[in-house]
């Protein structure tokens, strides 16, 4: 099964929206970095919404890069993605202590806080990047990309995420949706959709019983006659490779990369987002050495 992001438009092209399954793409991160349930559904959130995020971009260079940290025992969360809506990512903590709100709903907000912000990061091939802020408000991750988009990029939107962790760990389920209003909807249609959205089932609740992101969308914009402009398949992605840490390594000067040869006779390094180990002898140190 692929991970798929639907691209819509609907209540003629007044509503915009992305409706995702990212269950193979969340497992592949729980696996890559051990994770506990609460760990993966702190991240498997973000990059649920990073992918979607980058599905907005319009150039293929184009990346976005979401850093999240509120001050709980998670630490920081950290997703990059492109404009293929491919992500990777990694949390500070991947083995935090897992607690539950009730029954079934796992404690995300305590293991990620609200003692913090979430910042997001459009590099667009500019001189400078475009950077947006704002404070965390449940430490959910869905409530907070929700005000950060209406207070920091002045865009009401509606977020909900999901990661369903299964009794063996497994991921049984990831996805979720985020719906943006136009400038020319009309009071209407805004009403209508504010007061679905505030009826809704928990994307959560809806993962539980099967739906698919083609059900989620018809059950939440059914109404709006929703059109799907566009099908993804997207997935958890490292695009880490050796001349990037070479570059690393450079750049640390050669007074410090004359010592690691000195003393240690070689240096490994490791990939934060997919913990690939790469080793750097002697004879390869000695000839970035050279370079500099």
């Amino acid at each position: 099964m692929k991970n798929k992001v639907l691209r819509i438009t609907a209540a003629n092209n007044t509503i915009r929206g992305f409706f995702a399954d990212t269950t193979q793409m969340v497992e592949k991160a729980k696996v890559t970095h051990v994770t506990s349930p609460v760990a993966i559904a702190a991240l498997g959130r973000t990059l649920t919404a990073t992918s979607i995020m980058g599905l907005m971009l319009k150039e293929d260079h184009h990346k976005i890069t979401v850093k999240i940290n509120g001050g709980g025992p998670l630490g920081t969360i950290l997703a990059v993605g492109n404009a293929r809506g491919n992500v990777k990512g990694y949390v500070g903590n991947p083995q935090v202590e897992s607690t539950n709100i009730r029954e079934g709903k796992l404690n995300v907000g305590a293991a990620v806080g609200t003692n913090g912000s979430i910042t997001v990061i459009r590099d667009l091939g500019l001189r400078d990047p475009y950077v947006g802020s704002y404070q965390l408000t449940t430490g959910e991750i869905a409530e907070d990309f929700t005000a950060y988009f209406l207070h920091s990029e002045q865009q009401p939107s509606a977020v909900a995420l999901g990661v369903l962790v299964d009794t063996d760990y497994t991921i049984k389920a990831a996805g979720g949706f985020i719906i943006q209003v136009m400038p020319d909807i009309t009071e209407e249609v805004l009403v209508k959709l504010e007061a679905k959205l505030q009826q809704i089932e928990s994307i959560t609740d809806l993962m539980k019983k099967g739906k698919t992101e083609a059900d989620i969308l018809q059950y939440v914009l059914g109404e709006f006659e929703p059109k799907v402009l566009e099908e993804y398949e997207v997935d958890f992605v490292c695009d880490c490779h050796e001349e990037r840490l070479e570059k690393a390594l450079i750049s640390i000067g050669s007074k410090d990369l004359q010592e690691i040869i000195e003393e240690d006779g070689g240096a490994e390094m490791v990939c934060h987002f997919c913990n690939k180990k790469y080793y750097f002898d002697k004879d390869h140190l000695t000839r970035l050495l050279e370079t500099i």
